[in-house]
């Protein structure tokens, strides 16, 4: 009798190696997503919610575009290492 593990090594494999993949695509996609995000937030949109929100407009580094521009710079590790992959060749 075979083990359900040993039965199904192979298509864990397979397993492993799509979630590597899916894991860099998506590591790929968080920098021009928050950078997207950044740029979004920033643009003025002279809604109603500006009246109400507008006390925190002052500070250069209070607010949502600041954070988002943070964020894309840490997750821009995936872009640096693709470059460098790309240049190695």
């Amino acid at each position: 009798m075979t083990s359900p593990v040993i039965a199904t090594a192979p298509a864990s494999c397979d397993g492993v190696v799509a979630a590597r993949r899916i894991a860099r695509w998506l590591a790929l996609a968080a920098t021009p997503t928050f950078a997207v995000m950044a740029m979004l937030t920033a643009a003025p949109s002279g809604g109603s919610a500006d009246m109400l929100c507008g006390a925190g407009q002052g500070s250069l580094l209070g607010g949502m575009a600041p954070m988002y521009l943070l964020m894309s710079a840490f997750h821009s590790a995936a872009w640096l290492r693709l470059i460098a992959e790309r240049r190695g060749r």
